[in-house]
């Protein structure tokens, strides 16, 4: 969900927060430590008052873009089938 965030470009901490409000801010803000270490974004913080940090996806964070685009698609097409299987399986089960 990040990625998909960060996709249009940096973005600060609280316009992260809008798209994501299910996720607490303690866990995006681990999320977002855990990213930066992996190489997936940067944060970059400025100097100011209030204190602002922009976080922006990395060329290896780009690359997932494809990945997720094909997973959507995968998902779009298979969907009729795995809904029909779940309820061919509760059927079976009951």
């Amino acid at each position: 969900m990040i990625v998909r965030c960060l996709e249009g470009g940096p973005r600060r901490f609280t316009e992260l927060r809008a798209p994501l409000r299910a996720v607490t801010p303690k866990v995006l803000s681990e999320t977002l430590r855990a990213m930066e270490r992996d190489g997936l974004l940067t944060r970059r913080p400025y100097d100011e008052n209030p204190p602002r940090v922009e976080y922006t996806l990395t060329p290896l964070g780009r690359s997932l873009i494809p990945l997720l685009d094909a997973a959507r698609a995968w998902s779009e097409t298979h969907l009729p089938h795995l809904l029909a299987a779940r309820r061919n399986h509760r059927r079976d089960a009951s």
